[in-house]
């Protein structure tokens, strides 16, 4: 007979392997570490191996367990969507999202994921810009949320994360070594003259523009491409490129929080959903290494 496997053994499964750690997975879990231990010696005994081995630092997944472990976060997280969708009233659209080119990937997708399986109807337009283009958008009433940079002061928005801006170069190319440093820039002026231009010359490093791009994929390519170094938040460095510091002579370029602004003339549940989950979704990239939340 095939032994049936009970969920609320693989949601904990899962939580042992993801903290490494019994005590740490019974207080998420809401239980006493002897109970824990108690459903993993059951899964063991149910799946006819050992799941785990335990070391000085906590305990990691034998190959058994690293099998089991696929299929337990795709079932509890099955599991996880069903009960959403079950209590989720269905919403209208449209929303209206305005968003820095930097977060599409990293922090929107997941946001978009996790409402569309939640609220499929909705309509949702993104709006990609700079940051006051896009707090110009979000007072024409063109935006409903608009996520932007703020480098100096705090505005009254909801601090997100906070990421500062540092040069980035090619660990192959080593285009900080050059003099004058070739960099890229952004087209517009106002922040790359305030800012980005300004931290060489309080170093005194001497550079030229080497490339401008009115996108930060630009800048990413002039980076990886070998052609300069460029100002990029410190969450979007890209594989193969690394943070210039102190240490090479250089440094942060500014201070930035990542603010979440709402429409205050919009209201609806649409929109409440989905600024919750743009705030999760910066709160699960916080946890993964990046400061949130100040």
């Amino acid at each position: 007979m095939k032994p049936t496997l009970d969920s609320d053994l693989l949601r904990t499964f899962v939580a042992v392997a993801e903290t490494g750690n019994f005590t740490k997975a019974a207080e998420q879990a809401g239980r006493t570490q002897s109970a824990v231990s108690m459903q993993m010696k059951k899964l063991e005994s149910m799946v006819g191996d050992s799941l785990f081995e335990r070391g000085s630092r906590g305990v990691s997944l034998t190959r058994r367990g690293g099998e089991l472990i696929v299929n337990a976060r795709r079932i509890v997280s099955l599991l996880d969507e069903t009960a959403a969708s079950l209590v989720a009233p269905p919403l209208d659209g449209p929303v209206r999202i305005g968003i820095p080119a930097e977060y599409g990937h990293s922090i929107l997708s997941r946001a978009l994921g996790a409402f569309a399986k939640r609220h499929p109807q909705v309509e949702v337009t993104v709006r990609y810009a700079h940051s006051d283009s896009q707090m110009r958008a979000l007072a024409a009433g063109q935006l409903d949320l608009a996520v932007v940079f703020e480098w100096e002061g705090l505005s009254g928005g909801e601090v997100l994360m906070h990421d500062p801006t540092v040069w980035v170069t090619s660990a192959i190319h080593h285009m900080h070594e050059e003099r004058p440093v070739p960099i890229a820039l952004y087209n517009r002026g106002g922040w790359c003259r305030d800012f980005a231009i300004k931290s060489l010359e309080q170093r005194g490093v001497g550079y030229r523009v080497a490339y401008t791009s009115d996108t930060n994929g630009g800048l990413t390519l002039a980076v990886t491409s070998g052609l300069a170094i460029a100002p990029i938040s410190r969450s979007n460095i890209p594989a193969g490129c690394r943070e210039l510091g102190a240490a090479d002579g250089f440094g942060d370029i500014d201070s930035s929080n990542v603010v979440l602004h709402r429409n205050p003339s919009v209201s609806g549940e649409a929109i409440d959903s989905m600024e919750q989950a743009i705030r999760e979704a910066f709160m699960l990239t916080g946890q993964a290494g990046i400061t949130p939340d100040l």
